[in-house]
């Protein structure tokens, strides 16, 4: 049971609450006035403060500050013949975390003592959980040593303490949610939810509402009131990943949301504040989409505060070993892998359309699939076969599921810069395009 330090200048109450609280189990430290009972938690380890608020010398509502300022997480009690509104706010204001209104039933107390050890046993786990996650997320534990990827864990580390809004570039499956979180778990809102949302996954018609939320009766099927992620993520952060998909109506809305730090319910003309830091992430090239009419160019601007550029995988191959032996200490399995020295050179040769996620898989299929073995280059899948110059002909990985036209370029376009040194006016004479052009696909495909 608990340690309780109760502290009451009535006597025969004093007693008679010492009395229960033993008979249920509890441990109990007596004070018969304020300065006794600081006497004894500054010496004794309790669970639980037990304190009256109107005592001789020092009260209950200095002793709560006394206590808050050496110990945040202790629960705290006032009991009180004073039963008022005034009295409650006094008390929790200054720390307590429940309130009982003398005379009152020893069941009423064992309820309130039960109720606040639940609720700091849940902050605790909260706390730790935070703290844990802060750890998972922390900017050196994102995986690469790369000069890339060293200039982002620089960046967020410069972040850090700052509310600024970023804007994180990347393909698809370079780790830009993982980014995102990382960004978090350094600021000072680390304790506070984050919520990420895919703009891409969302139906149109249901965005505004999966954003701002919705009022009973706002639409059909909406039956009851719908808090939106901006309201969840309050004093948080919320990350908008894809936010290239979004249409230009809700640009509209997501650009005073951020000018202005209020929404408005779909159906509702209440206004309500908020204070929540956007992160935004896109596989697309905003500018283009601006110069296509498609994004507005007033919110790429008030989004790209801060932007980061994940390189992908096959521009920074020299990561591709320690984020094989990442994903395989990552896995719960007692047999692990290793990679034979060839099977490494193979996939650090792969271009990796997938980026990381299509690595991490493919070690996630091996352990299954071989767990305690070492695998040997012929068990790297054909698809996963880096691309190859055979004479003058460039061979390029057909996967089973396909490949898009603009990855097809891109590695036309890296085999060309490779063949005539990085010299971009060669390979631009060597694909028989202008120079201006080159450059244009180049940064199309951050290159």
């Amino acid at each position: 049971m608990s340690t309780i330090l109760l502290i009451d200048d009535d006597q025969s109450l004093l007693r008679v609450t010492e009395f229960q609280l033993k008979e249920a189990g509890h441990s109990v430290h007596t004070a018969s006035d304020g300065n006794k009972g600081w006497e004894l938690f500054s010496s004794e380890t309790v669970d639980v403060v037990l304190t009256d608020i109107n005592m001789p010398g020092m009260d209950g509502l200095e002793l709560i500050r006394r206590i808050r300022k050496q110990n945040t997480d202790i629960p705290i009690i006032i009991m009180t013949a004073y039963g008022s509104l005034d009295n409650a706010i006094q008390s929790t204001q200054s720390g307590a975390d429940d309130y009982l209104t003398k005379p009152f039933s020893f069941d009423a107390l064992q309820f309130s003592i039960n109720k606040v050890l639940q609720l700091r046993e849940v902050t605790t786990e909260n706390q730790r959980l935070t703290k844990e996650l802060a750890h998972k997320y922390a900017p050196e534990h994102i995986v690469g040593q790369s000069l890339p990827m060293k200039e982002i864990q620089s960046t967020i580390e410069k972040l850090s303490g700052r509310n600024a809004t970023v804007l994180i570039l990347g393909e698809s499956g370079t780790g830009k949610e993982l980014l995102a979180r990382a960004i978090h778990f350094k600021s000072e809102r680390h304790a506070k939810p984050f919520i990420a949302v895919n703009c891409a996954s969302i139906p149109e018609n249901l965005m505004e509402s999966e954003l701002f939320g919705h009022v009973k009766g706002a639409f059909t099927g909406a039956i009851r009131d719908h808090e939106g992620k901006f309201e969840g993520a309050n004093h948080g952060t919320l990350f908008l990943d894809e936010i290239g998909d979004l249409n230009l109506d809700l640009q509209a809305k997501l650009l005073r949301v951020l000018q202005e730090q209020e929404i408005q319910r779909v159906g509702e003309n209440k206004v309500r504040k908020i204070d929540v830091r956007i992160l935004a992430a896109t596989h697309q090239n905003l500018q283009e989409l601006v110069q296509q009419r498609l994004f507005r160019e007033d919110l790429f601007y008030r989004l790209n505060v801060v932007p980061i550029t994940i390189p992908p995988l096959r521009e920074r191959p020299s990561d591709i070993p320690l984020l094989i032996q990442h994903f395989i200490q990552k896995l719960d399995t007692p047999r692990k892998i290793t990679i034979s020295p060839k099977a490494m050179d193979k996939l650090v040769q792969y271009t990796w359309p997938g980026n990381i996620r299509e690595l991490e898989n493919l070690i996630e299929r091996f352990s299954i699939l071989y767990g305690g073995q070492e695998i040997s280059s012929s068990q790297i899948p054909g698809q996963t076969s880096p691309a190859s110059v055979v004479g003058d002909t460039l061979t390029i990985p057909f996967p089973k599921e396909g490949i898009g036209l603009d990855e097809i370029e891109k590695m036309v376009i890296t085999e060309a810069l490779e063949r005539n040194q990085n010299n971009q006016t060669k390979a631009a004479e060597f694909l028989r395009m202008p120079r201006h052009v080159l450059l244009y696909r180049m940064k199309k495909f951050g290159l």
